[in-house]
């Protein structure tokens, strides 16, 4: 019971490193997702990431900014309450979704635009599948 718990808190920390993601669809049906948002007057929706890819990078910093900061401290745990609980389970469903969509699936990995091929897209799906069946399920 309590590696169980313990379990479910560090999943739950996956949550704390969500990112802000824009999805939008092309005029040739293609789905984007990116960091940044579309160009003005493409019409795009905001995704939660879960954490289980990599998030999009963020553009480095320029070699004339200031001196690099101490790391940020570690996030604190996140409580397995009902409410947080229903957000990953959300956020999971809506991972599901996407995967088993028809549409390509894009993803920004190391600042390229990059397609998940049929064995990354599958990775994905039974990842997300079995959180949802240990997370969301058992509930």
């Amino acid at each position: 019971m309590h590696r169980s718990l313990i379990a479910v808190a560090l999943l739950l920390l996956t949550t704390q490193v969500n990112a802000q993601v824009y999805k939008w669809t092309d005029s040739s049906g293609t789905t984007h997702y990116s960091e940044a948002p579309p160009a003005q007057g493409v019409k795009f929706s905001t995704v939660t990431t879960t954490g289980t890819v990599e998030p999009p990078s963020k553009p480095a910093p320029e070699a004339a900014a200031a001196p690099a900061a101490e790391p940020a401290a570690a996030p604190k745990p996140v409580a397995d309450t009902p409410e947080n609980r229903s957000k990953l389970c959300s956020s999971l469903k809506a991972n599901l979704a996407t995967l088993h969509g028809s549409a390509a699936v894009v993803m920004q990995q190391g600042g390229k635009t990059v397609a998940l091929d049929s064995d990354q897209r599958k990775q994905q799906t039974d990842m997300a599948q079995a959180q949802y069946n240990q997370y969301c399920l058992a509930q």
